[in-house]
This record gives structure tokens, sequence and C-alpha cells, in this order.
């Protein structure tokens, strides 16, 4: 009998291990943001949020900057998660984005469900608008991000950023892996 439930239990693991994955989240960014960075919108996103969030002061009362240096959290998120040409990134720096991303749509009111595209787009709409001086478009760019409180509500938030810890620890450490991964690079060519 042992030998039926072990065989059993083997083949539901199997089984298991061959059910279809869940497709990976993608996210591009778009195109008024992938100029910055030196031609690789990642790097650029790396530096600049590592930077707004290490500096709270560079955010205070300007959600503009907020918005885009929030939708850059977004972004990293998922592109420094699944390998590509990020795969050689230390993995710590993933696992911490996805706890500052949670971290800083709870402390916004952002819903927690909505798709990290959604939330770029959104973030990057609301910035720009904010940008022009239209609060109200800023407002309907948010609203398949903003949680219960409304719009309203998130655009106060974006204007008096709370202190997102996670985000200034996990950005940094990107940073951090980033240059280390420059540096190794350089070694290597050194090399040849």
């Amino acid at each position: 009998m042992r030998l039926v439930h072990a065989a059993l239990a083997t083949g539901l693991l199997l089984a298991a291990g061959c059910a279809p994955m869940p497709p990976p989240e993608s996210v591009f960014l778009p195109p008024s943001a992938e100029g910055r960075g030196a031609g690789d919108p990642t790097r650029g996103a790396i530096l600049a949020s590592s930077y707004a969030f290490a500096t709270p002061a560079s955010l205070a009362g300007d959600p503009a900057a907020a918005a885009e240096a929030l939708a850059q959290l977004e972004y990293l998120t998922v592109e420094l998660g699944f390998g590509g040409a990020w795969r050689d990134m230390n993995p710590l720096v993933s696992t911490e984005l996805r706890r500052a991303r949670a971290e800083t749509r709870a402390a916004l009111g952002f819903r927690q469900d909505a798709s990290p595209q959604v939330a770029v787009n959104a973030l990057y709409g609301a910035s720009a608008a904010l940008r022009q001086g239209d609060r109200a478009t800023a407002g309907t760019r948010l609203a398949g991000l903003a949680g219960p409180g409304g719009t309203e509500a998130a655009l106060a938030r974006l204007a008096a950023l709370p202190p997102l810890p996670r985000a200034a620890s996990a950005t940094g450490l990107a940073r951090d892996a980033l240059t280390r991964r420059d540096s190794d690079q350089d070694d290597r060519m050194r090399v040849f």
C-alpha cells in the first residue's frame, strides 16, 4: 500500500511540474521615458529611482517627479525580475523590488492587483499631465490604479509622498548591483 501511495504522490508531483506556468509579467516604458539613461531605459530607471527615493526631499511637493519615480520602480520590479539581459543581477534585488512595490502601492492607496503595465502607464501619464499643470487629466490617468480613496487622494499623496524606506532600500540595492555588474564587465574587458 505504501508503494501505491508513493507512486501516486510521485505522479502528482510530476504532473504538477508539467502544468503550464503562467506567463511572466511584462512591462514597457512609454516612448517619452525611453530616451533617458544613455540609451538604456533600465539603467536610467535604476539611477533615477535610486536617487529619488534616497533623497525624498527631491520629491517633496513635486507630484510629477514622485509619479515618475514610482513608475520606474514598477518597471524595474518586472524588468529585473525575469532574467533576460539582467539575469546576472543579484537575485535579492528582484525580491526587494517586489516588497518595495507592495509598500508603495499600500502607502499611496493604489490597487495591489493592478498590473505593472497599468501602473506604469497611469503613473507616467499622470506625471506628464502634472508637468503641464493639468490636474484633471492626471486624475483621469490614475483612475486604473487608484484604490478606494480615488484619484484625488492619490494626487494628494503624490504631492506629499509618505516615507518609503523599502523603495529607497530596494532601488539602492539595484543601483549597487548595477555598479557591481558594470565593474565586473570592465574587469572582463581588461582581460581581453
